[in-house]
């Protein structure tokens, strides 16, 4: 039987219409799809529960059972709590007085002096447990506070720090001399710079170099560069990686605008790879090789150490043929591969990530330890994505200056710290670099196991962080005791440690007898106390029953 017209025009319009929308809806589907499957890799629902996330705070009885524990093991921690709390009365008095009086116009200092430990515990730990945040001096391994307490230095200058405070002091004292005679004169070239360029070429592989004032703009100019050239919007980066603090590459928590040009999908993923073989808004992929360690997990802190479900684990070789996967597809689909080495660059090798994995990108950003201490950011690339302007088009720029690019003395700087990176001796530094920190963390491990204490360490080379074995709402206590055995850390903790490459075998082994005085000392005072019914899960949903109470008082 023949349908009527009217029946079959709506038949054909429905499927012309399915045809249209299916596609689409299949392309979505994949994309949601190659998103990692937690806050992480859901920008948008990070900032929902971000803002739906009640503040509340413990009183002084809570502060020390909120996981359960008995009165007596309650009365223990307040105990050694107040001990530490005259010990660090007594031993950074100077410190702590020119801290707080610092921390009511320094913005900065107030954002890292609140966010040391979880929300609910800060008030009492920073009234009783507030650290110094100046320093005076540096020797070898080691800083002294303004209280001249001498410190077993494990910041690593957030990775500035590569070969040891002398190295940079060094690098300074020669950079200023060499500059001194033309000064702080800006727009013109000190010569210097042409050694610079060329022997960045030659480390990356690359072909031009532009200058900046910080890795974070390297980053931004790298990736304006990569969407100017392949006319495309959109930029891919992974779960948790961190990239610097521009709205791009920060979608979710801390970002008050969302980015709709910004991918966060998932590391060492199938479903990644198959988004970019078939997205054609693709401009470029970030990769931070740091996330090697950890990888679809933010960078680690003790303020958001809730329970003991924090992890790292480093594979080399798993990590290593993931971006050669990325590489091949990178190069088939003509998206630019940006390798971000800001953090991480010259301290896994010369060559950085790229000679360490065995893999080359089509731009590499540096920053931090290239300029020998002073602030810098640059970027390595192809010549095609270097330029800045369109031959056939006049008016079609991509612009990009700052006043204090190719500075004289972060120039002169650059050329000493480069000059000491090419000599033999910082050369051997590199001989066995991976055997020698991962037997010292092994070392560590071995030490926290014999001694039953529930903490351990994993690494990626030279850059370590600490992870727990027992569910415990108190692990980020760790970092006030390690303190107190005279281990400098930086505000995020025990969540990082990083290592300067000068390390002795005898300055290894006394950190090594801190960190574990240190541990034991918490497992004396009852931190660690553990009842077997106690699970993560279970410390999470304590948590969320905690806020919802808040949410909805009784």
């Amino acid at each position: 039987m023949d349908l009527p017209l009217p029946i079959l025009t709506l038949s054909a319009a429905a499927v012309a219409g399915a045809a249209v929308v299916l596609p689409k809806l299949n392309a979505r589907l994949a994309l949601s799809r190659a998103k990692h499957r937690s806050l992480t890799g859901h920008s948008k629902m990070s900032k929902m529960v971000a803002r739906l996330l009640p503040f509340y705070e413990f009183d002084n009885d809570d502060f020390f059972r909120s996981d359960g524990a008995p009165p007596e093991i309650a009365k223990q921690r307040r105990d050694a709590f107040f001990r530490l709390a005259r010990l660090y009365g007594e031993r950074y008095a100077k410190g702590r007085h020119m801290t707080a009086e610092a921390s009511s116009r320094i913005s900065d200092l107030q954002f890292t002096e609140t966010y040391r430990v979880p929300f609910q515990y800060r008030r009492t730990v920073r009234e009783h447990l507030s650290t110094s945040a100046f320093a005076q001096s540096s020797s070898g391994v080691t800083v002294t506070d303004i209280d001249g307490n001498v410190f077993y230095d494990l910041t690593g200058s957030y990775g500035v720090n590569i070969f040891g405070n002398d190295f940079y002091k060094d690098c300074i004292a020669g950079a200023e001399k060499r500059a001194h005679a033309l000064g702080p004169v800006l727009g013109p070239y000190h010569p210097v710079i042409t050694d610079n360029v060329r022997r960045l070429c030659e480390i990356s592989g690359l072909d031009e170099v532009s200058f900046h004032m910080s890795g974070t703009e390297a980053v931004m100019q790298a990736v304006r560069l990569a969407r100017y050239h392949t006319r495309r919007s959109h930029l891919v980066r992974f779960a948790g990686a961190y990239h610097g603090w521009w709205g791009d590459v920060q979608p979710g928590v801390g970002n008050p605008v969302s980015p709709h040009e910004t991918y966060t999908l998932a590391d060492m993923s199938e479903r990644t790879l198959h988004i970019l073989k078939t997205r054609r808004d693709i401009a470029c992929v970030l990769v931070n090789p740091l996330q090697a360690l950890h990888p679809n997990a933010n960078a680690p802190a003790d303020s958001a150490l809730v329970d003991s479900s924090r992890k790292g684990k480093f594979d080399r070789a798993a990590y290593g043929e993931w971006l050669r996967r990325l590489r091949e597809v990178c190069t088939e689909r003509d998206i630019v591969l940006i390798f971000d080495e800001v953090f991480v660059g010259f301290r896994l090798a010369v060559g950085g990530a790229q000679e360490y994995f065995g893999v080359r990108a089509d731009m590499v950003t540096y920053g931090k330890s290239l300029a020998g201490g002073l602030p810098v950011g640059v970027v390595c690339g192809r010549k095609n994505l270097m330029r800045r302007f369109r031959d056939d088009r006049p008016a079609d720029i991509c612009f990009a200056r700052g006043t204090f690019n190719s500075h004289p003395y972060v120039m002169m700087a650059m050329d000493e710290f480069l000059s000491r990176l090419a000599s033999p001796d910082v050369y051997t530094i590199y001989d066995g670099l991976d055997e020698i920190w991962n037997e010292r963390a092994k070392r560590l491990n071995d030490l926290l196991s014999a001694r039953d204490l529930p903490v351990r360490v994993s690494n990626l080379s030279s850059i370590w962080m600490v992870h727990y074995t027992e569910p415990s709402r108190y692990n980020w206590m760790l970092q006030y005791y390690l303190r107190a055995e005279g281990l400098a850390l930086s505000w995020v903790g025990t969540g990082r440690l990083i290592f300067s490459l000068n390390y002795s075998e005898a300055d290894f082994a006394e950190v090594a007898d801190r960190f574990v005085t240190a541990a034991e000392n918490l497992k004396r005072d009852g931190w660690w106390w553990h009842n077997p019914s106690l699970t993560n899960k279970s410390v999470r949903r304590q948590i969320l029953k905690e806020m919802i109470m808040r949410r909805r008082p009784r």
